[in-house]
């Protein structure tokens, strides 16, 4: 039998050698890590664990909670990684001792249930869409609508608003662009991850928003472009800063895309919502992710995520209607992220 002195070194090789076995295993092979927050991101962030998976054998579970949880959830550590489509200013990412870059960039879309209408068929003015979200204009037919819109028969059928229920960064950036085209919903209602609605029903995330469009005959909601393709709402058209009528597509998402000037010292926050130009859709986001800077494995590989899916995951993105970064921003976030030491 071994005396006490060997039997304690002995242990302690041994505890060394497993846990060199163990942080090379957790490091490298087989690792899982979670992430939640932003639902606008939901469908191509899932798409990219998937396919992440496969080739690395690592797994993301990334849940879409709505940005304000997401938010919540890495400030205090239950997560490896937020996301969020409003993003935090430099004194809030210090004070949270946070990381943030932009993922994707993607469009919102005005949606409807109004029986016989097809896609872009209503036009949805700028002077017009304030008053529908804060129940001044109370049906279909009415004549500040139907101005804009000679020869659509549309019905005397009440309008109900579908909101976000959640603490949401599609509320943010829709409740934001309205505070931009209207004085009286700035002063009345502003904008933020939740505000408090004047009028309507409250959905969870982009699916429970789409959900309750389908339901209710004369409803308008606003949802993420891929939440529009996958459960076949009926968009409508609107004005942009401009003054021009824009159709939602991934051409007018472009167009706002093109304008961000995103910058490593500000966290790379932008707002991209009612952008100059004829041919720009004005709801457009960047959605971003959130890390902390601790230097832990669960940290380190939520950036290996991201960067794998810089690397591998524009053609999934842009298959769900999203705008890949180009790829000067994206050398500006690893950049950013190299002189955090990730």
């Amino acid at each position: 039998m071994l005396n006490s002195d060997k039997r304690i070194k002995f242990i302690l090789i041994f505890a060394v050698f497993l846990g060199i076995l163990l942080a090379t295993k957790y490091s490298f092979a087989g690792m899982s890590i979670n992430g939640a927050g932003s639902t606008f991101a939901y469908p191509v962030y899932t798409k990219w664990a998937y396919e992440y998976e496969k080739a690395t054998g690592n797994k993301v579970n990334y849940q879409g909670v709505g940005s304000g949880a997401g938010i919540q959830q890495v400030s205090q550590g239950v997560v490896a990684f937020g996301g969020t489509d409003m993003c935090l200013s430099e004194q809030e990412l210090n004070k949270k001792n946070l990381l943030q870059f932009p993922s994707l960039v993607g469009g919102i879309v005005l949606v409807v249930n109004i029986p016989g209408l097809k896609d872009n068929q209503l036009k949805l003015s700028n002077a017009v869409v304030p008053k529908i979200f804060m129940g001044e204009i109370k049906y279909w037919n009415d004549p500040q609508i139907e101005k804009d819109n000679p020869g659509l028969r549309l019905p005397h059928i009440p309008i109900t608003i579908v909101h976000r229920a959640d603490g949401s960064g599609t509320n943010w950036n829709v409740t934001y662009w309205l505070s931009q085209i209207s004085k009286a919903w700035n002063e009345k209602v502003h904008y933020g991850l939740s505000v408090n609605w004047p009028t309507g029903v409250g959905g969870k995330g982009n699916m429970g928003v789409s959900n309750y469009v389908k339901q209710i005959k004369g409803s308008i909601g606003y949802v993420e472009y891929a939440f529009w393709l996958q459960n076949h709402l009926t968009s409508v058209e609107l004005q942009n800063k401009a003054g021009k009528w824009v159709i939602p597509s991934i051409a007018a998402f472009k167009e706002a895309a093109a304008k961000a000037k995103w910058q490593t010292n500000n966290g790379f926050c932008e707002a991209l919502v009612n952008q100059p130009g004829a041919k720009t859709w004005p709801i457009v986001s960047g959605t971003f992710v959130l890390i902390p800077k601790q230097l832990i494995p669960q940290h380190k590989e939520a950036v290996n995520f991201f960067k794998w899916g810089f690397a591998h995951g524009d053609k999934a993105a842009e298959s769900l209607g999203y705008i890949p970064l180009p790829q000067s921003a994206k050398n500006l976030i690893f950049k950013y992220l190299g002189e955090n030491k990730f």
